[in-house]
This record gives structure tokens, sequence and C-alpha cells, in this order.
């Protein structure tokens, strides 16, 4: 149930470049150094690891049977397109293909993963399929991939029941597990908006799906200046009201869309579109802590 890697050998990888695609099953190359910092450090935490337990025995007791019963399982003769989208992104990141459901919602756009390391899966809603390109759709089952190759889905699903299952728990273990868990979340989705990158080989593509989930509509992110767009980051950096983000799961859209414009200019991404020059991950890293940043 806890994740598997060995965060020294990440830090040796990343001094030595040669070593990278030693990493493949454990995390990725491209993760965004916090994340697996902070990954690291919740195996040591008993609330997070006792949620972590209880989460799996409620996975395995029923929330798999209900996601079978409610959803339609991507394959190769259901959604094929779909089917197709899932396999070239986890090509691209050197993981086995994921297991696929598409469920029922028509309002949002959204997608997610859960199970264990072991035994995971995507759901993805019926409204992104019906709303976003194929290009745009592999950045969002890119982005998916990227928790199940970054050992991010015992902890994803333990969160997931201590905010809808709560009573499954311990009260002494519900705060300062979410809390911790939360945390490390809006980490985690830096370093896989990084894979759907990787996935949909398209920056621009990448961003306007992420605006694309600010505003749930093509029209208006066809209208998005995306300049003035970022402007709204020093607002979200002004106020007491920046604490609110302290208790969600994801950083606020623009700071994740300001963080992936950074990785855009990373020696490791500019290398795999052929170009040279470029900064560090390191160096990259260290500007996406000051922009993801909440107090």
């Amino acid at each position: 149930m806890q994740p598997s890697f060995d965060f020294q050998r990440y830090i040796e990888v990343r001094k030595n470049p040669s070593r990278r695609r030693t990493l493949v099953g454990d995390f990725g190359e491209y993760a965004y150094s916090a994340d697996l910092r902070v990954l690291q450090s919740l195996s040591y935490a008993r609330p997070v690891r006792l949620a972590a337990e209880a989460s799996v025995r409620a996975f395995k007791a029923w929330r798999k049977s209900d996601i079978l019963g409610s959803s339609v399982r991507v394959s190769a003769r259901q959604f094929p397109r779909l089917h197709e989208l899932a396999a070239q992104c986890a090509a691209e990141l050197h993981i086995p293909a994921p297991v696929l459901y598409v469920t029922k919602d028509f309002a949002s756009i959204n997608a997610a993963t859960l199970g264990t390391e072991t035994d995971s899966f995507i759901l993805l809603n019926s409204a992104a399929v019906d709303r976003l390109s194929d290009a745009e759709l592999k950045f969002v089952i890119g982005h998916e991939c990227g928790h199940i190759q970054n050992s991010h889905v015992t902890y994803r699903t333990a969160l997931f029941f201590l905010t809808h299952m709560t009573g499954i728990f311990l009260k002494w273990i519900v705060t300062p597990a979410r809390l911790a868990l939360m945390g490390w979340s809006r980490r985690a989705e830096v370093t896989c908006d990084r894979a759907g990158l990787l996935c949909c080989g398209d920056p621009d593509v990448a961003i306007s799906t992420l605006v694309k989930l600010a505003v749930g509509s093509q029209a208006l992110t066809d209208e998005i200046d995306l300049d003035q767009y970022l402007e709204q980051l020093e607002g979200i950096k002004e106020g007491l009201g920046r604490v609110s983000e302290y208790m969600m799961t994801h950083p606020y859209l623009p700071k994740r869309v300001k963080a992936l414009q950074t990785f855009t200019q990373s020696e490791y991404f500019r290398r795999r579109l052929g170009q040279e020059g470029g900064l560090s991950l390191a160096e990259v890293d260290k500007q996406v802590d000051e922009i993801i940043s909440v107090l």
C-alpha cells in the first residue's frame, strides 16, 4: 500500500540524465521533486498510513463493484477511440495500458484515478469525451496515467474516502490525514500535468485543456486571453482568501497553467521536441515552488 520508489535513486538520476530511462514503473523522470519529497514523508505519518489501509479495505469491499455497476469499461470493442488514446499515453510514459471506464457525468469535464498501486483504474466523465478533442483527451488521460506511474493511487484513494466517507475512520485520523494528503495532492497535480503534456505533446493543447477546465466551455475557451488570465495570479497571492486553497486538493488553475508553462522551458521538455538549451529540472522546480505556494 505504500509507494514503492527509491527517492535517493531519483535524486541520482536527476544528476545523471543518462540513467533516466531506468525510472520506468516507480515514478516519472519528469516528476515534480516536491511531490516525491512529500510523498516519501507520508509513509511515516501514522494517521495517513492508517487512512491508506482503511481506504484499501473499503475500496476492495465495495467501491470497485460500484464502479463496474455504474460505468462502462473502455476496450478495443467498446469505445475503441478512447482505448487507442489510452494506449498511446501509456506507450509515451512507458507504463502498462491503464484500465479506463467512462462514467455518466454531463456536468463537468473531469477524470479521476482510484484503487491501489496494483489495482487501479481511471474514471473519465462523459462530459470530457463530449467536449474535448482527441489531443485534449490525451492530456487528460495522460494526466491520470501520471498518477499511476508516480505511485499516487493509494493515497489519492485515501483522500477520496477521507472526504466522502469519514465514518470509516477514527475521528483523530481524519483532520491530520486530510491536511497532509491535500498538501501533497496539490504537488502531485503538478507532476501529472507534466505527464499529460508529455502524452499530448503540445503545450498549447495542454494549456487550452486546463483553461477549458476553468470555464467548462469551448466557445468561452476560444475567447480567453492567456496573458490576462495569468494576471489573476497576483490577486490569488494577496489577501486572506488565499488560505482557502490550503484546504484544496488542486492548486488554483492559473497556478497550474503557469507551472506547466515553466516546465515547457526545461531542458528535458525541449530535448523531447528536438530543441537545445533550457532550464534544468531543478531550476524549473524551484520556480514552481514559488508559483504554487499557498502561504
